[in-house]
């Protein structure tokens, strides 16, 4: 499994994510958050796949803001879902700060 799988799954569950709550809760934060985050990490995404460089760096700041956002909330609410997103965030930071960490390199063709 390549740095771009990881990082389509965590697009498509943050934007639906975000989706999902403002069509329960009318939640516009929700939306926008859920989907700007998304984008990060769908266009992180695309970029590795294509061999473009900053796809790492751009899923990596993708899970640095979703950590941001959720991991204080998570901590103070004690809610599942904030403690979800925290453990997306968890995820996509260990994945693509170890790509990071390791020199992930775009292969020229």
């Amino acid at each position: 499994m390549g740095q771009d799988t990881p990082a389509y799954i965590l697009a498509a569950l943050t934007a639906g994510g975000g989706i999902t709550g403002y069509i329960r809760t009318g939640s516009i934060p929700s939306i926008a958050a859920g989907c700007t985050v998304g984008a990060l990490y769908g266009l992180g995404a695309y970029r590795i796949q294509q061999r473009q460089s900053y796809g790492v760096e751009l899923a990596l700041l993708a899970s640095v803001i979703l950590a941001g956002s959720s991991i204080p909330r998570a901590i103070r609410t004690q809610k599942p879902l904030p403690a979800g997103l925290s453990l997306l965030a968890l995820f996509g930071l260990w994945t693509f700060g170890n790509a990071y960490r390791l020199g992930y390199k775009v292969k020229s063709t």
